[in-house]
């Protein structure tokens, strides 16, 4: 063998030996015992918290309660980072990836409030009662778990991409034909099948978002992606008010609808697919590992993780339907307000919603995201007596304000704190499923509301009832404020007793081995390493040092043929 290729290969195998690593390959051979749970700690610099890894639950009561209470408070250290910065630090991809997921939100609650927005002149329209009407609301709550179960498992199989445009198109189709329903029966049925095309929305628009975002940015963009929501009852709240005020059809308002998503679809044909999931796709190919091994794997390591995140979502859930759905028909029906006071009250109190959520959400990746939801929790509970009874019309938008304020502030922590809880391979899944089971158990807030209202009117001094155009007044406002008490209180609780993961980095918990230990990007491109299966970049810095030996040799023998 000549000297030249001695020297070629030297540098191609100290090329090789750098990147390699046996962590992986020990890993898998041993099955590798539980990982510890790292204590939490800040990093002066960025502020990012060191999450525990995820591995067996410990039969130590004393080290369960550290790990549960143990993250309610977590003291900060340094400053938080410019909102400014984080904003402008985002490259081209992210920005329209979390453009479409947040539009495709936005289409999906404005949607789904154009029925408790126009609730009255429906239940006009089919000469029916209003608490007739919520049932729609009712029954697209009930299915959208079944979209979310549908849609997340093709998200996790197959990619979040190709079902988010699925998705968006079929919700925009069936919102449509509801502008069209001739009788209530065919208008709950549609609404029906647009609920399960809505469940499959949220949690998919939110894993593709979040796992394009840097760290530091996820409680920023979670707070404004969950205000989308609010954003869409907003643009629903000017639509409405301008069907009412020209004397239009309600119908109107989801023919409007359909037209709003066509924006979101046209950007959703250049997002790129998540590479967190083409990672995650890329270790179950290295591992042999099938789909329906990783929910096995799933189920059995983190079943009471799963029915914590059902039940915190069924109080979100409460929280949020129990503090919106009901109150427009309130303020209408109980309060008297014309259809413009009510507009203008429900601009106020989404302004309120869209501005605490965003700054919630930011100060959750600093203070926490327990803290955050708790101290919000607090602050509803203290301004519910504005929020129902300020006495005049100023009071009561300065109520509604502070009230959706905190509302909306605790579910902007929800997206990150969700994907953050989810098993690593289901976060295309989980998320979405978990927020719609829950909604699924409070799918009847608005409707339970309505009716104890209806069944219990208002009543004059002296005992007998208020008539107004000759029918009994309802007491929407009693039965929200006492329901509201309750579901903050409950929510305060449930989010105590919970755990957080702060910050966990995504590409470092893709899949979990049957023992529940992360798996990550690096411990994939070690693997593949040891294996003699270098990734393509390595492969390509490797034919790169190759190359540059190449030249160097033959630079060297054309410099000799010139001297000789």
């Amino acid at each position: 063998m000549s000297r030249d290729q001695q020297d070629v290969e030297a540098a191609t195998a100290a090329a090789t030996e750098a990147y390699t690593s046996s962590a992986f390959q020990q890993q898998l051979a041993t099955g590798a015992e539980t990982q510890q749970h790292q204590a939490q700690q800040v990093d002066d610099s960025s502020n990012v918290v060191a999450v525990p890894a995820t591995g067996k639950r410990s039969g130590k009561l004393k080290h369960h309660f550290k790990e549960i209470f143990g993250t309610i408070i977590v003291k900060p250290e340094g400053r938080p980072p410019s909102m400014w910065k984080i904003l402008i630090s985002l490259n081209n991809t992210q920005r329209l990836t979390f453009t479409a997921a947040f539009l495709g939100w936005l289409c999906d609650a404005y949607d789904f409030f154009c029925v408790s927005l126009a609730a009255t002149y429906i239940a006009e329209d089919f000469g029916v009662e209003v608490s007739a009407v919520t049932s729609a609301i009712t029954t697209t709550l009930m299915l959208r778990s079944i979209g979310a179960l549908l849609f997340g498992m093709a998200a996790d199989k197959w990619g979040r991409r190709w079902p988010l445009m699925i998705d968006i198109v079929l919700f925009s189709i069936i919102n449509m034909a509801s502008g069209f329903a001739p009788n209530l029966e065919t208008f709950i049925g549609l609404r029906a099948v647009f609920g399960i095309a809505m469940g499959g929305e949220w949690g998919l628009g939110a894993s593709l978002a979040l796992e394009s975002l840097p760290v530091e940015a996820r409680g920023l963009f979670s707070g404004i992606y969950q205000e989308g929501y609010a954003a869409g009852y907003l643009v629903a709240t000017l639509v409405n008010y301008a069907v009412q005020s020209t004397g239009s059809s309600w119908r109107i308002m989801f023919w409007a609808g359909a037209a709003f998503a066509l924006l979101a679809v046209a950007i959703r044909f250049v997002v790129p697919e998540s590479e967190t999931f083409e990672k995650t796709q890329e270790a179950r190919k290295l591992m042999s590992r099938s789909f329906f091994k990783d929910i096995w794997i799933m189920i059995k390591s983190h079943y009471l993780r799963v029915i914590y995140m059902v039940i915190l979502m069924a109080f979100f859930n409460f929280f949020s339907h129990g503090s919106q759905d009901l109150y427009p028909t309130f303020l209408l029906k109980q309060l008297n307000y014309t259809t413009a006071d009510q507009t203008i009250t429900s601009v106020v109190y989404n302004i309120g919603a869209i501005v605490k959520g965003t700054i919630i959400g930011f100060y959750s990746n600093y203070f926490g995201r327990k803290i955050s939801i708790m101290v919000s929790c607090v602050f509803v509970g203290a301004f519910i007596p504005l929020w129902i009874y300020g006495g005049n019309p100023a009071l009561i938008r300065l109520g509604s304000f502070i009230l959706q304020f905190f509302v909306q502030g605790a579910w902007g922590v929800v997206p990150a704190h969700l994907n953050e809880l989810a098993p690593p391979a289901f976060r295309g899944l989980m998320p979405g499923l978990a927020y719609q089971l829950g909604n699924l158990i409070s799918a009847a807030s608005s409707q339970i509301q309505a009716t104890i209202g209806e069944k219990y009117p208002l009543r004059n001094d002296d005992g007998s009832l208020l008539i107004r155009e000759g029918e009994p007044v309802p007491n929407y406002g009693l039965t929200q404020a006492i329901f509201m008490g309750c579901v903050a209180g409950c929510l305060l609780i449930c989010t105590m007793v919970g755990k957080e993961e702060r910050n966990k980095d995504f590409m470092d918990n893709l899949l979990e081995d049957e023992h529940g230990n992360a798996i990550g990007a690096n411990d994939i491109d070690d693997y593949r390493m040891e294996h003699g299966e270098a990734s393509s970049e390595r492969i390509k810095n490797d034919k790169a040092i190759q190359e540059k030996v190449h030249v160097e040799h033959a630079e060297q023998i054309q410099s000799q043929q010139q001297e000789k």
